[in-house]
């Protein structure tokens, strides 16, 4: 016969983790070893994350130190020698390039007349000189033109160098070479 009584379970053990393992479900232990992996697992990436901001880190600081200490100290200048020949070179191509060609053209343009023609124009930018080689038919034009030369603003003085008479033209023209002087600016 059976009873409607249902078996006890009679355990006189203290508690205690024995005992609370003995009585824990296989999926409950199953589910707890689980959890405590996960754990681990997670400080564990959460060390190795730690250890690469602090590489990262001093990474930083070390580039920024860097760039501190480049953008206090002076930029070298590397030194290269120029021969002397170049640096004249250079030197009287730019005095070319810095002359005051409109201002000088603009005076000789003013003070030449028809009878007179331009043949050549040299400058010294060293001496502030123009040379300017020109033709007139007569020996007057040519003085005319030297006195008025003189009288422009733009020039400090005006004087004929040299002169000839061309003898091959048949209208045996005086071809004159006059040195002016220009201002500062």
């Amino acid at each position: 016969m059976r009873s409607g009584l249902k078996a006890m379970r009679i355990d006189f053990a203290p508690p205690g983790w024995r005992r609370t393992l003995h009585r824990l479900h296989p999926a409950m232990a199953a589910a707890g070893l689980a959890g405590v992996l996960l754990c681990v697992l997670g400080a564990w990436t959460m060390m190795d994350l730690a250890e690469q901001r602090a590489i990262r880190t001093a990474q930083l600081e070390r580039l920024e130190a860097r760039q501190r200490a480049l953008s206090k100290a002076p930029k070298a200048v590397p030194e290269t020698a120029i021969p002397e020949a170049q640096a004249t070179a250079v030197n009287t191509a730019i005095m070319q390039l810095n002359l005051p060609w409109r201002e000088l053209e603009d005076a000789l343009a003013a003070a030449t007349p028809a009878n007179i023609g331009l043949l050549a124009l040299e400058p010294d930018p060293r001496k502030r000189v123009l040379k300017v080689t020109a033709e007139a038919k007569t020996s007057d034009d040519m003085v005319g033109y030297v006195q008025v030369l003189k009288q422009q603003e733009f020039f400090s003085g005006a004087a004929l160098v040299r002169h000839e008479i061309e003898e091959q033209d048949p209208n045996k023209p005086i071809r004159f070479q006059v040195e002016v002087q220009w201002r500062g600016r």
